[in-house]
């Protein structure tokens, strides 16, 4: 049975018809699971089945996002975890000196990524590194939201994978945290852009992990968002299927 698809209002036009989707090739990246490429490519077509209109857009200062985000979010995080030191704000841990409160207190109460944020924030924020670190990804930012403003004037939204693989097990990038943060090279330029993103499921890889795609909007623009995530689940049954979750041995 053929369920309907609401009509969505985009600036007075009235129907699915009317959608433009922006399609990013630089999220299509060597070394993305073939059967990641393969489901985001599939609902895109599920939307343009139902009427919307495909455009291939570019948003090319998405290579630079990661190393961006890697360097504001941990300064962000350090200037802000500061006062958690055991005297202004937090849990203490007891010691006979101050700096040994310190020490002790941040020791035991950050966790090793916490603390490897804290770092790499310190780090870029010091005398003499400030400017060449986080001034620059700040520049940088920048140019990445300029590049989604310019695409948000053709097009409606944005669609395009949440992650260039599906779920790794738990633990396996423990010991390598670069490969943990490009699992985050998809999501984090609508973070750094400040634009509203939602994910949704659009199919399971061979192993039964599930694949999801996120549709990115202009500022302000969520009620499209849902609109559409909610056209394609009226058509499709992935957000009623769940993964077969077996512990490993």
């Amino acid at each position: 049975m053929d369920l309907p698809v609401p009509r969505i209002d985009l600036n007075g036009k009235s129907d699915l018809s009317s959608l433009r989707i922006g399609v990013p090739g630089e999220y299509f990246i060597a070394g993305i699971q073939p059967e990641v490429e393969t489901a985001i490519h599939q609902a895109i077509t599920t939307l343009e089945s139902l009427g919307a209109e495909v455009i291939e857009v570019s948003l090319p200062h998405t290579e630079y996002a990661l190393p961006v985000y890697y360097l504001i979010a941990p300064a962000e995080a350090s200037a802000n975890l500061a006062r958690y030191d055991g005297i202004r704000y937090g849990p203490r841990i007891p010691a006979d000196e101050m700096w040994e409160i310190f020490r002790q207190t941040r020791g035991e109460k950050f966790g090793n990524e916490v603390k490897r944020r804290i770092m790499l924030g310190t780090y870029a924020l010091s005398a003499g590194y400030y400017d060449a670190y986080y001034g620059q990804a700040q520049k940088v930012r920048t140019l990445i939201k300029r590049d989604f403003d310019t695409v948000f004037e053709t097009v409606d939204v944005i669609a395009a994978p949440v992650a260039p693989t599906t779920a790794f097990r738990i633990g396996e990038h423990t010991g390598d945290p670069l490969s943990m943060y490009l699992e985050d090279v998809f999501t984090l330029p609508a973070n750094l852009a400040g634009v509203p993103g939602l994910t949704f499921p659009v199919g399971f890889d061979s192993q039964g992990l599930p694949v999801g795609m996120q549709l990115m909007g202009a500022h302000f623009k969520e009620q499209i968002l849902f609109q559409i995530a909610h056209a394609y689940q009226q058509v499709t049954d992935w957000h009623t299927r769940r993964p077969d979750l077996k512990l490993s041995d």
